[in-house]
């Protein structure tokens, strides 16, 4: 295996790789101010001066401006017009590269990647990353990569994703994720649709996926394998270490003869939707997409600092979501970031050890994860002694009410810093957060109850929203703009609007900005939905803005119920609202589009399998003490399920009525509900790569519950 032959962590690692820093130097100086003058000559639009792509070849605009260099294209090797246009959007657009280079400049020596082998953690330093990364590159065009063609990365967060990644972007080529749970038919149709001459990928178990379909991928040219070797010897199956040593024979020259040609208009990442919806969409983003993001947007939200220590972070979010890979990636290369990478098993619970042993000083998970966190500690809590239960809900109240009183980074009262130093500082220890400054989460939306018990313990979860169409992150809650239940303000550079906004100022989110996707790949239906004639995307999720500028997210068009009366329900607070009433329920899906009343699918915290990270049968410790309060005995879904447990199934009976008698209208009330034996999960297929509750997948799933709902009411 590639990193545990050639220990990279050493100083003559570079060596090892027949390379040296003064090969380095000398490529640095391929970086020409030349090249930036030429990107800066990109025109410069502004939202009411967009042309309508659509309509090609009328007015000046077409005349003075070539084709490719619309708004928008669905073309992997198109090119698009920069929304160069205020603030920091006039910053001079640059290419993947010469950000990279830029760091190297900067924190050439300090650690990049870091890794562990056999319990050892071992550290790539940025200088050694980036020779990685120009030899990956010329081993990929070695075996055959084509310009504005993919490299797809099928594989656990590692660093080989990570050079690989930007190795093909050196390379002329696109780099595009897969996710390690896709299905083989999955993964042929990622694979055709980005035209992908190189998948690489992390073990056997993905191998045998890709061998199903070869034969169906004529472009396909080499399949490259890290972390496992291939079983046995196989044609155009090859090492880690095999396309690098193929690289060396590529002359630097060629490398440079191609990184001199690219433009930061030009398609360089593939994202793909996790389909949620139906088949999944390309999402191309530019290299000016990926440099502008990375080294102003959240550069100017402070997420990042100038500082005098170097930012830890750990990577184990699926690096084919466009959260992970610009939040670990490039952001990462961007401000000489340490990213330490999880075991493959993170998901599963090994996350925890990796966080006590790196600390990172920024974490970022999606609500699901807290929600486990949040759970976890609740368990240890019930199970700790009398007193310090005692101590530490009390010291948790206290924080908790200064946290809501005071929302800001202002200095606490003694009381509140005592109990903090003495108490809390503990327990964030044990959780690796005893160095953490920001903790975010993003998406999905997160119970307001996981939101304040986190406070509780003084980690305020700050949020950040975008989309995998806006390079990620487009609105950041921050030390100094927070707000419960916010998704925090809108960052530098970046315009937002409101359309068909209801009465209570609610309308979809549209954005604009050096942010917004290039277009979906072989998609140009599918993209003339989402942009429209002015540039502006429309997101699909509907939002409003208070005073302030702090942007509450309230659903999504797609997810709004339209009763059979015509009333236009959103799930999600409803959903959140029975969450809150009811704290043994995990999930609840509102159901009742083109019904006569609404009706909903309830799903029980449950213990996950230590080894699978799958659902089980026995409660959790809080879902049990929500029963013996009630007069249950039961310890199991089955339990309650199987014998529709008396005590429990009134309960949730009252906690509804509870929820109804809150809601705005008649027609928002929940007049049905069932219990399901099985929690969602990803294996079910109810939850998407993210945690991301896939709703067309539970409405076929469970179509007879459903439809015996509404057979009752008919009889």
């Amino acid at each position: 295996m590639f990193l545990r032959r050639w220990p990279l962590g050493g100083p003559g690692c570079v060596h090892k790789l027949g390379l040296n820093l003064q090969f380095l130097q000398g490529v640095r100086l391929h970086v020409r101010s030349s090249s930036l003058t030429d990107a800066c000559t990109l025109s410069k639009v502004a939202p009411s001066q967009a042309p309508n792509p659509s309509s090609p070849g009328k007015g000046q605009d077409a005349q003075l401006s070539p084709p490719e260099e619309a708004l928008w294209t669905t073309r992997i090797d198109g090119r698009v017009r920069l929304r160069v246009d205020c603030g920091s959007a006039q910053q001079p657009p640059c290419t993947v590269h010469q950000m990279f280079c830029r760091t190297l400049e900067k924190y050439g020596g300090l650690r990049a990647l870091g890794f562990k082998r056999q319990g050892v953690w071992e550290h790539i330093s940025y200088s050694q990353y980036y020779l990685l990364a120009r030899r990956a590159a010329k081993g990929f065009l070695k075996l055959g990569l084509e310009r504005a063609h993919s490299v797809a990365i099928l594989g656990s967060n590692s660093p080989e994703w990570f050079f690989s990644a930007v190795g093909t972007v050196f390379a002329g080529g696109v780099a595009t994720g897969i996710y390690t749970t896709s299905s083989p038919e999955a993964c042929q149709y990622i694979i055709h649709d980005c035209r992908a001459n190189i998948i690489v990928l992390d073990s056997q178990e993905q191998l045998a996926k890709i061998l199903q379909i070869w034969k169906t991928l004529p472009r396909l040219k080499a399949v490259v394998m890290y972390r496992e070797p291939p079983p046995e010897k196989m044609a155009r199956v090859y090492t880690m270490e095999d396309v690098l040593e193929l690289g060396a024979q590529v002359p630097e020259e060629d490398l440079d003869t191609i990184l001199d040609m690219q433009r930061p208009n030009q398609c360089c990442v593939v994202i793909y939707t996790s389909g949620t919806t139906g088949l999944p969409k390309g999402v191309m983003l530019s290299q000016d997409n990926i440099t502008w993001m990375a080294q102003y947007s959240l550069q100017e939200s402070y997420i990042f600092h100038p500082h005098d220590k170097q930012e830890v972070i750990v990577s184990y979010l699926p690096l084919s979501h466009v959260a992970a890979q610009i939040y670990d990636l490039w952001v990462g290369i961007h401000t000489g970031t340490h990213v330490c990478f999880a075991e493959p098993d993170a998901m599963k619970g090994s996350i925890m050890d990796t966080l006590r042993e790196v600390e990172p000083t920024f974490y970022l998970a999606v609500p699901r994860i807290w929600e486990k966190i949040m759970e976890h500690i609740q368990e240890v809590i019930a199970s700790s002694g009398f007193v310090w239960r005692r101590v530490l809900l009390w010291a948790m109240s206290v924080m908790l009410e200064q946290n809501l009183a005071c929302p800001d980074s202002s200095p606490k009262p003694i009381k509140a810093r005592l109990v903090d130093y003495l108490v809390l500082a503990k327990v964030r220890q044990a959780l690796g957060f005893a160095r953490c400054q920001m903790s975010f989460y993003g998406a999905a939306p997160i119970a307001a109850e996981v939101e304040l018990f986190f406070l509780g313990l003084n980690l305020r979860l700050y949020s950040a929203y975008g989309l995998s169409e806006s390079s990620g992150i487009q609105f950041l809650s921050g030390t100094s703009n927070y707000r419960l239940r916010s998704s925090g303000k809108l960052v530098p550079g970046c315009q937002v609007k409101l359309v068909n906004q209801d009465a209570d100022g609610a309308g979809e989110i549209c954005l604009w900005g050096r942010s917004i996707f290039m277009g979906y790949l072989n998609k140009e239906d599918k993209t003339c939905e989402c942009i429209d004639a002015d540039g502006w995307l429309h997101t699909g999720d509907i939002g409003r803005l208070d005073a302030d500028g702090f942007l509450y997210i309230t659903g999504r068009i797609k997810e709004l119920i339209i009763t059979a009366g015509g009333e236009n329900v959103s799930p999600v607070p409803i959903e959140d609202a029975v969450r809150k009433e009811l704290p043994i329920i995990n999930c609840a899906m509102l159901i009742g589009d083109q019904r006569k009343f609404l009706s909903m699918l309830l799903t029980l915290k449950c213990i996950l399998d230590p080894d699978t990270f799958e659902p089980t049968d026995h409660l959790t410790e809080q879902a049990v003490e929500f029963c013996q309060q009630v007069g249950s005995t039961a310890t199991t879904i089955s339990k309650i399920v199987g014998t529709r447990d008396e005590a429990v199934y009134r309960a949730i009976e009252e906690g509804i009525q509870r929820v109804n008698r809150k809601a705005v209208a008649r027609a928002h009330h929940i007049q049905k509900w069932a219990v399901l034996e099985r929690d969602f999960s990803i294996s079910g297929g109810e939850l998407g790569p993210t945690m991301k509750l896939k709703r067309g997948v539970v409405l076929e799933k469970y179509k007879a519950i459903i439809d015996s709902f509404y057979q009752e009411q008919s009889k």
